[in-house]
């Protein structure tokens, strides 16, 4: 099988047989779903783990952030974490802490409690794994679905695609862009995307649900855009209808994009988020985002499942693009 996600049915069908034998789960192992829900009396429990599996030199710090955003976008706190750091024979002392500071450093920034987890040195590992396991909470009535989405939603996409994406790339394919031409000075710049305008969706998740009745949200990471929508369709058994040229796309981009023959969208997309909410509570989100200094963008309509998922281009209407592997995954994939 090609590295990446599991095939989404694939996926669906083996979750499926999962026997949920605790009554306090309210949500489980679900395809779509962002994080599980446990029932603790007057608020649930958020729990979410993810891996960082690819080379960077920022590991600690984007396995807090991933963790963080999937807590985030079932309209919970990000509260404690737990870690599994698997590490190579030949990391250093220094790398080694290196990583211990960027976890600390992130975790400080969230308002986040580091409390364990499990650190080795493994044989035959060809670079360092780092696999967060995140808990939150979250008040019952403010608990937010990705099966929420409903016909007649509008979609709202914050930031742009892809910037995590593009920010690795830069990073790690600096000498391939600048032979292919494209600037230094855009490299440096989508080299920042990471921080500016950040992978982080914690505050605009939160400003969600505090101004608006959003129904349901999502954080399209591996798979890009892409995938992120296919997700949301599927978990919410619904069709999608997307104006591609409301979807904002930075410059950046959609240069290293073009100079890699890459498609922005299904280039992993951290950073940017997915709300489905009533369309006249769009301008209030949009506006309240805004003051916060995050763009957003009403990219589509949630429609029935019949209609499927698909995008619009000026006049024209055909199927979403999906893609077997993140083109992330793809390029350095060969």
């Amino acid at each position: 099988m090609q590295p990446g996600k599991l095939p989404l049915d694939l996926l669906s069908r083996l979750l499926d047989e999962i026997d949920v034998r605790d009554p306090r789960v309210v949500l489980g192992a679900r395809a779509g779903e962002d994080a599980a829900l446990i029932d603790f009396g007057d608020r649930y429990l958020v729990a979410k783990t993810d891996p960082i599996t690819f080379a960077t030199d920022l590991i600690g710090w984007y396995m807090v952030q991933i963790n963080a955003n999937d807590i985030a976008v079932m309209g919970g706190t990000p509260r404690w974490l737990m870690t599994t750091l698997l590490l190579p024979d030949t990391t250093s002392e220094r790398e080694v802490e290196s990583i211990f500071k960027q976890v600390q450093e992130a975790c400080d920034d969230l308002n986040i409690t580091l409390i364990g987890g499990h650190t080795e040195i493994t044989y035959d590992l060809p670079r360092p794994i780092a696999v967060g396991a995140m808990l939150g909470e979250v008040p019952k009535e403010r608990a937010v679905l990705t099966s929420g989405a409903r016909p007649g939603d509008s979609i709202v996409l914050t930031k742009a695609i892809a910037m995590e994406g593009i920010s690795i790339l830069a990073r790690d394919a600096a000498n391939d862009l600048l032979e292919r031409g494209v600037a230094l000075d855009t490299i440096n710049r989508a080299k920042e995307f990471l921080f500016s305008p950040g992978i982080s969706v914690v505050p605009e998740a939160s400003i969600a649900c505090a101004v608006v009745d959003v129904h349901a949200m999502h954080d399209p990471t591996e798979g890009g855009l892409s995938g992120g929508l296919v997700e949301m369709a599927a978990a919410a058994n619904v069709g999608l209808l997307i104006d591609m040229e409301a979807v904002p796309v930075l410059p950046e981009c959609r240069e290293i994009c073009n100079a890699l023959g890459l498609d922005p969208l299904g280039l992993i997309a951290s950073g940017a988020s997915l709300a489905a909410l009533p369309p006249s509570e769009v301008e209030t989100l949009i506006t309240a985002l805004a003051r916060e200094g995050i763009a957003a963008s009403e990219i589509g309509t949630v429609t029935d499942p019949a209609d499927g998922i698909k995008v619009r281009y000026g006049d024209e209407v055909r199927d979403l693009p999906t893609f077997p592997r993140d083109e992330l995954a793809r390029w350095f994939g060969g």
